[in-house]
């Protein structure tokens, strides 16, 4: 199989020379963003890798795309997973997407074998959903529970346990302004 200029690029470049790269040739994102979502090692978490490095808060390049990478998350290995995660953490979904994705997320942060950086952006994926969707706090801590924190690095630990007390914070406002 032959490979692309961009491809090339990708994997001969550090990651200065590939931002660079891209911003000066924006008909390329395109291809990077295909190559991401598709199952063409190294390229597909290398191109995931960059893009989030390129990409505008909710890049309108990107929506059209996002349903599929949620779809492909539990397909793929583990650091092309992540880099999707954090382009995930850029966008704005919808409800229906946010769903999915929170399911996904769980699955993927139960799974104590998976890369600690895989699930740490899990969960912080989560975190953002639950600040949205505060009723869904019971759920998320029940996944901070021994059994889903012991694999973790002290401060990946540290981490999620700020993660969950922003959320605890956030969530207790809302309550409180739903009694008012």
């Amino acid at each position: 199989m032959i490979e692309s200029k961009f491809e090339y690029i990708l994997t001969h470049s550090y990651k200065a020379d590939l931002i660079s790269y891209l911003k000066t040739h924006p008909e390329d994102f395109e291809e990077a963003i295909i190559l991401a979502v598709s199952d063409k090692q190294a390229y597909s978490w290398r191109a995931a890798w960059l893009i989030w490095s390129c990409m505008e808060r909710n890049d309108r390049r990107i929506q059209k795309y996002t349903a599929k990478i949620i779809d492909i998350l539990p397909e793929i290995i583990d650091r092309q997973a992540r880099e999707l995660l954090i382009i995930l953490q850029k966008m704005e979904l919808s409800d229906e997407l946010e769903g999915r994705l929170f399911d996904i997320c769980i699955t993927i942060w139960k799974k104590t074998g998976k890369q600690p950086s895989l699930r740490y952006n899990a969960f912080k994926l989560m975190t953002g959903i639950v600040k949205k969707h505060p009723a869904l706090v019971t759920e998320l801590k029940f996944l901070t529970e021994t059994q889903y924190t012991e694999s973790l690095s002290e401060n990946v630990k540290k981490s999620v346990s700020g993660m969950l007390e922003e959320v605890k914070k956030s969530t207790d406002k809302f309550k409180n302004n739903q009694k008012k």
